[in-house]
């Protein structure tokens, strides 16, 4: 194979095209969360009705991703993702029209099937086309992107809102994308490693089959599991402690916390270039300190510790996902690879679902303390299943 290397023309065009992809397909899927309360409002609905803006589009997002390999291994990589980001900014465009919830919802669903072909592929085609020994710092960058991408849209969104409308805020995040769609079709290389072959289902329940019998990639979809899991719960329920005393902070302010996704990026790019350097156990068990450290500290009552606590716990985990997906395209056999990053996406994004939902459970019966105690055991579970992961397997691949 004829892989790209560090510092190439074509290695600095895969970069900035995945990039590109990442925000994009984030800013479009997370943008509408700060928009609940607006929805409730307007529609006069519940918020949990509200919340359904994001949830139909996770939920078919993460199902869509099953079917989308498949389709990728006979159209191709860049047409699958190219033609998921033209679709995704389009649908972002009527999503602007919406005159009612039901149209909106309607659309937000259609969103998360046309995401699907981005996520889903962008694993699988730079685990095919960049070397390996920098497929890690790659794989950084493209986490680094969801984290950006999330929050631009959210940033794009509130302050076209807080102008206009959200119907503009919708148009003018569909009109960027759009852009940004066409600049990934023109820069990103066409793929070098691919081999074409026919739709078959056939092919298909065998390509999930290798996906399922691995037990390192296993290891690996529980870890994508968990950490998008406890991440998405303790960014869901963290306004709960800090609306009332003693921080009692507005909901201004408390929105302003996305902005440590931002350093989740950085997290992102650093960890990805030092599994170039250090094994990918070692930097596994950093990520869960992180995530277990900044998680009991935001306990200590302390306004600036718990700004401290959460910075700590965003860098653990996109410190983690980076591993764990980066680590799925170096341990999957070459046939296999789009299957096992669609299995991992399936399983990462219903982490998000589920366990952000056991989340409110936890914090009705317990309190904040108990949605840490929650999150500290899932964390606990996480190093478990390195465990599984790092024993020693024969023809064991990078780790």
């Amino acid at each position: 194979m004829q892989f790209t290397e560090t510092g190439s023309p074509a290695y600095r065009r895969i970069l900035m095209s995945m990039l590109l992809g990442s925000l994009v397909t984030f800013a479009i899927l997370y943008s509408p969360q700060t928009l609940i309360a607006t929805f409730a409002q307007q529609f006069q609905i519940p918020p949990s009705t509200a919340s359904l803006i994001i949830s139909f589009a996770t939920v078919t997002l993460a199902v869509s991703m099953l079917f989308v390999s498949m389709l990728s291994n006979a159209w191709g990589r860049k047409k699958m993702m190219a033609l998921s980001l033209f679709i995704t900014s389009v649908l972002a465009i009527i999503s602007s029209f919406s005159w009612n919830f039901h149209i909106l919802l309607a659309v937000r669903l259609l969103e998360g099937i046309s995401l699907a072909g981005f996520p889903a592929i962008a694993m699988t085609y730079l685990s095919e086309e960049i070397s390996p020994r920098s497929i890690g710092r790659v794989m950084g960058v493209y986490v680094g992107g969801t984290a950006i991408g999330g929050f631009a849209g959210r940033v794009i969104i509130s302050a076209f809102t807080d102008l206009f409308s959200w119907q503009v805020a919708f148009l003018v995040l569909g009109l960027v994308s759009l852009v940004c769609s066409s600049i990934f079709w023109y820069y990103l290389p066409e793929s070098r490693n691919f081999r074409r072959s026919e739709i078959s289902f056939q092919r298909w329940l065998s390509g999930f089959r290798i996906g399922f019998t691995n037990k390192r990639l296993l290891g690996l979809y529980g870890c994508g599991f968990l950490l998008l899991g406890v991440y998405v719960t303790m960014f869901n329920y963290i306004s709960y402690p800090l609306s009332k005393p003693p921080y009692e902070l507005s909901q201004t302010w408390i929105g302003l916390l996305f902005i440590f996704q931002l350093v989740g990026s950085w997290s992102s790019f650093m960890f990805g270039k030092w599994t170039e350097r250090y094994s990918r156990v070692t930097l596994m068990i950093w990520a869960i300190i992180m995530l277990l450290g900044g998680a009991i500290i935001t306990l200590l009552g302390n306004l600036l510790l718990l700004v401290v606590g959460i910075t700590v716990f965003a860098l653990g985990f996109f410190a983690g996902h980076t591993i764990a997906s980066g680590w799925i395209g170096a341990i999957s056999p070459p046939g296999g690879k789009a299957y096992a990053s669609s299995l991992y996406l399936l399983f990462y994004y219903t982490g998000s679902s589920l366990v952000g939902w056991l989340g409110g459970l936890f914090l009705a019966s317990l309190g904040w303390s108990g949605v840490i105690l929650m999150i500290g055991g899932l964390v606990l579970l996480v190093a478990a299943l390195l465990l599984q992961i790092a024993r020693p397997q024969p023809a064991q691949a990078n780790s």
